[in-house]
């Protein structure tokens, strides 16, 4: 089931991105569930006190309170895979919200336009990203560890060595071909010898890759021309 909320200081405009969200959902043949908000200190509330869960969120970025961006940034801790989609009519919020690695910025003024399509969007990311695990099977044990909770891949010796949420798991096959079997775009080379996830890549700076969990990677000389091009052609097109 795919858990949605939706949250608005206006009454009007929640039942109207809860119907959007209730046609995409069925659109996709997805079952979903739907929680509206009209106060961001409520939204914040059941995911932190009450461990409310949700894959993704519909948030007004101007509402009294606490605003969307401020919520978005205080909510990443508790869900930090979570997909928002802001809402907004001050354009200058974007580049923040890029920042924020939030999946969509969509104006109030193309509200009718882009907002079923960022929703559908979103969906089917969920519903992908949900069904794909790397599998590590040998005489002794079958692992399969998810691609959302891949952080990075490193070359270790005649192993490649995974870190994921759950920990470090380590495969006796070549970086290269842990690659390929992945086979997914999410996963980018920023050096001979490591490859990260870009769902997990907060930002480029100084020659690193930053990633959600703290951890700052170097990247090559080599490959940070590359990296930037394909870092911001991955995010183009999912923005």
């Amino acid at each position: 089931m795919i858990r949605i909320a939706v949250c608005d200081d206006d009454k009007s405009a929640v039942s109207m991105h809860r119907k959007v969200a209730e046609d995409c959902l069925r659109q996709c043949g997805c079952v979903g569930e739907i929680t509206a908000y009209t106060g961001s200190e409520n939204l914040f509330y059941d995911i932190a006190e009450d461990k409310f869960y949700y894959d993704l969120i519909l948030l007004d970025i101007e509402m009294p309170g606490s605003t969307g961006m401020e919520l978005a940034q205080k909510i990443k801790p508790f869900l930090p895979d979570v997909r928002i989609i802001f809402i907004t009519s001050h354009i200058e919020y974007a580049i923040d919200a890029f920042e924020l690695s939030v999946f969509r910025y969509v104006p109030k003024n193309e509200l009718d336009q882009r907002l079923p399509g960022a929703v559908t969007d979103a969906l089917r990311l969920i519903l992908l990203e949900d069904g794909k695990v790397y599998t590590i099977c040998t005489n002794s044990r079958l692992e399969k560890i998810p691609y959302k909770d891949i952080f990075y891949i490193e070359r270790d010796g005649k192993y490649a060595s995974i870190t994921s949420a759950a920990g470090v798991s380590r495969v006796r096959k070549s970086l290269q071909q842990v690659y390929e079997e992945l086979g997914a775009e999410e996963f980018l080379y920023i050096d001979r010898g490591c490859i990260v996830n870009m769902i997990h890549l907060m930002q480029v700076k100084d020659g690193q890759a930053v990633l959600k969990n703290g951890v700052a990677l170097p990247i090559s000389r080599s490959h940070l021309q590359g990296v930037k091009e394909q870092v911001n052609m991955y995010w183009g097109s999912h923005i």
